[in-house]
């Protein structure tokens, strides 16, 4: 395949989330896909959400929180957004061939044990499934 499938991932602060989404893609199939995220307002990357990516052996050298607009003028086959709010907030982003949206829990709000992991967890499933069904095409 020499065109490598854009996707973008969008969330709100692209502190976890998406960041999250943006190194489980690319460390489960860089080959087909280029990969990126962003937030409609970003703030600081969460070290709780770079340590669940480290512990499953993820590479997190390369993140870092970004704004939607960095990426403007820039065409992707996919945006995809991880939460309701980006959602909203994120369906008139110029460029985009699809939007898929996404709502997993913001593991920084959540009441739950092993918030980080959990959310990093079922990410993780719904990546493997989006790439297992767009190598089929």
């Amino acid at each position: 395949m020499s065109h490598k499938i854009r996707v973008l991932f969008v969330c709100v602060a692209n502190s976890a989330r998406s960041l999250m989404a943006e190194a489980l893609l690319r460390h489960t199939d860089s080959e087909h896909f280029a990969t990126f995220s962003a937030g409609s307002a970003p703030t600081e990357v969460d070290p709780h959400a770079l340590r669940a990516l480290e512990s499953l052996g993820v590479a997190t050298d390369e993140l870092h929180s970004k704004s939607v607009h960095e990426f403007s003028g820039q065409r992707f086959d996919y945006v995809i957004t991880l939460c309701d709010k980006a959602a909203l907030e994120c369906q008139a982003l110029p460029g985009a061939g699809e939007y898929l949206a996404w709502d997993f829990e913001d593991p920084a709000t959540s009441h739950k044990p092993d918030a980080y992991r959990h959310t990093l967890h079922e990410i993780h499933e719904r990546i493997k499934m989006f790439v297992l069904v767009k190598n089929k095409r």
